[in-house]
């Protein structure tokens, strides 16, 4: 079970076994190109196989499809990655869970990863791909309202913005994606005027200004995908924070990299020590073929990043200007620290109804396993945090908020976990009439990271129906249209029905068939 970490502690250790179980549930269900054919190893997708490499990846190495391509033609390798976020893969790695699984891990940066020696250990050899510098996507017609110039802009200036109201953003969570992780510490790093790595008293010093910037933020998210498909359906964001080459791909944006300094992702391909020498060999090879010219063209041109090769120049509509790199935190202390102070202090709070299907189908092992999941997700909840349970059968049947106070985080931790315990299944399954209750609970004008995640094992059998609903969300206005629902498949559920609340008001599905509910419930963390 996790465990609430009190400070100074950090609030990813508090995930790591968790993060682990529920990575290694869902390794055969992650997003891979070159999937195998089901025949090795009994079945098990992620088995060894001769001239495959498996390759624990960082998710937005997912664009890199046609690069994987022309290196299995040039080399006869094929790559099979295994998608998921950087820090998530690096607890992987730490507690001995990729090896035998993984041949080679590519993550956007090792540098999170030698702060953890159990991690770096696991690493045999490095060397950068290509590379990306964290920036900031700005609504082109927003930078001429605030009159920037964009070469000039420093995180300073940025910071002015939002503290005037006249700036808002979305960034993706530090705790999971190393491009928000790299966002924090290029935030932190410029605004304590840090000459050299960053320090406890770096951070200590820069708290009040961090709690100012972070006010702006108004979208988190554990993917940069959703990121930037949340950030397309709404009109009240000005501005993302995230790596250049994703950026790059988003329209109407002016990309900005901040003149005082960035950090920058370099991409290393790297050996894992638990493999043999003919894989290894394999990994050398792939990697001198993605650093040849050709290859390095089809990078930088199909995925705006850089390339590594100096004969290669940087695709088109890359700012070619020279910027600082800023040091990455020299110590763990220091960069969980940082990632404890954002998530608990200086972000936005988060605002969470969770609508629970405790229909009598729930009844035996399925409540079960969501006590049990629920009970868990406790030790991953924040500092200033609101959560709502709602369980429901042929209607909702309570509603109980609790707030993790920071000065006494128990109370509200313990409150919640007696809910848990006390659910009990009963009834039919009314998912549209739960769903509108949900919407009235959080009322408006709330200023928090606020969401509905609904868990259901069944259909809609009672209460309003689909269409009912669809025209109950027409009729939402302000903040409560921009609320998402993460609804959750598990059990007998109907995947086209989610897929559809889902897409209806800007959430994402999560699937717990396929993979674990504690896993599909930790994932949501990210959106939160």
């Amino acid at each position: 079970m996790r465990r609430r970490l009190a400070r100074p502690l950090s609030r990813p250790l508090a995930r790591t076994l968790a993060a682990v179980l529920a990575s290694a549930a869902l390794l055969t269900a992650t997003a891979c190109s070159g999937q195998s054919d089901g025949k090795d190893g009994e079945g098990d997708a992620n088995a060894p196989k001769p001239g495959t490499l498996r390759v624990l990846a960082s998710s937005e190495l997912s664009d890199m499809t046609p690069v994987f391509e022309r290196v299995e033609k040039d080399t006869g390798v094929t790559l099979r990655p295994t998608y998921m976020g950087t820090l998530d893969a690096v607890d992987l790695l730490a507690t001995g869970k990729a090896d035998g699984r993984y041949d080679a891990v590519w993550l956007s940066s090792n540098d999170y990863l030698r702060l953890r020696p159990d991690a770096a250990k696991k690493v045999v050899s490095e060397t950068p791909v290509m590379s990306s510098p964290v920036a900031i996507g700005v609504r082109t017609a927003t930078v001429g309202k605030l009159g920037w110039k964009p070469a000039e802009v420093t995180w300073s200036q940025i910071d002015q913005a939002v503290q005037d109201g006249r700036l808002t953003y979305g960034m993706t969570d530090p705790a999971r994606s190393n491009s928000g992780f790299s966002t924090l510490v290029s935030v932190a790093s410029a605004l304590s005027g840090a000459q050299s790595a960053l320090t406890d008293a770096d951070v200590t010093k820069a708290r009040p200004r961090l709690k100012e910037f972070f006010q702006g933020q108004k979208l988190t998210s554990g993917s940069s995908g959703w990121l930037a498909s949340a950030y397309a359906r709404r009109g009240d964001v000005d501005a993302l924070l995230n790596y250049e080459s994703v950026l790059k791909g988003i329209p109407d944006l002016t990309v900005i990299r901040p003149k005082d300094g960035v950090v920058t992702a370099d991409y290393p391909l790297s050996s894992l020590a638990s493999t043999d020498p003919t894989t290894r060999e394999n990994v050398r090879r792939v990697t001198e073929a993605l650093r040849t010219e050709p290859v390095q063209r089809l990078i930088t041109d199909h995925t705006h990043r850089r390339p590594v090769v100096a004969s290669v120049p940087p695709a088109a509509g890359l700012d070619t200007g020279r910027r600082r790199e800023l040091p990455f935190p020299g110590s763990r202390s220091v960069a969980d620290g940082l990632l404890d102070a954002y998530e608990n202090e200086l972000r936005r709070p988060s605002r969470t109804v969770y609508v629970l299907d405790t229909s009598g189908s729930m009844e035996g092992e399925r409540l079960s396993r969501l006590k049990t999941a629920l009970t868990d997700l406790t030790g991953d909840f924040r500092d200033r945090e609101e959560v709502t349970l709602m369980p429901f059968g042929s209607d909702v049947k309570s509603v109980r908020t609790h707030v993790v106070d920071p000065a006494d985080p128990d109370k509200g931790l313990d409150a919640i976990r007696a809910d848990a315990k006390g659910l009990e299944a009963e009834g039919d399954t009314a998912i549209f009439t739960s769903l509108e209750k949900a919407y009235g609970h959080l009322g408006t004008g709330e200023d928090t990271f606020t969401s509905i995640v609904l868990m259901t094992d069944g259909e809609n059998t009672a209460g309003a129906d689909a269409g009912d609903f669809d025209a109950f969300y027409a009729k939402l206005t302000g903040d409560r249209r921009d609320i998402p629902v993460f609804p959750i498949l598990f059990g007998d559920s109907d995947r086209a029905e989610l897929e559809h609340i889902a897409e209806l008001t800007g959430g994402r599905l999560f699937d717990a068939q396929q993979g674990s509910l504690d896993g599909a419930f930790e994932e949501i963390r990210g959106y939160q």
